[in-house]
């Protein structure tokens, strides 16, 4: 769990080498918490990885900016929304 001042602000669930989920208080967003979380798991595991919606413009502009790539897509059949995998490389950028 992150916090600022104290207050939870936003977590980020790793499963081995996968992000499950990172999350951030919309006000935090563009102040750099959302890439420390992302550089505390570079630092600790290396190479991840993370499926994201297509439709989330806000969670695909942050990975691109971040250096993920796409590496598949798919059809998610619990939502039926397209889904991207992507992954990062520390050394790739």
């Amino acid at each position: 769990m992150l916090k600022n001042h104290g207050q939870p602000i936003g977590f980020m669930a790793m499963i081995d080498k996968e992000v499950g989920a990172i999350f951030l208080a919309l006000a935090c967003h563009g102040q750099g918490f959302g890439r420390a979380m992302m550089d505390f798991a570079v630092s600790r595991k290396g190479v991840v990885s993370l499926n994201v919606f297509e439709a989330n413009t806000i969670g695909r502009a942050f990975y691109d900016r971040y250096g993920f790539r796409q590496t598949g897509k798919y059809l998610h059949e619990g939502s039926g929304q397209m889904t991207l995998q992507m992954a990062f490389t520390p050394d790739a950028g």
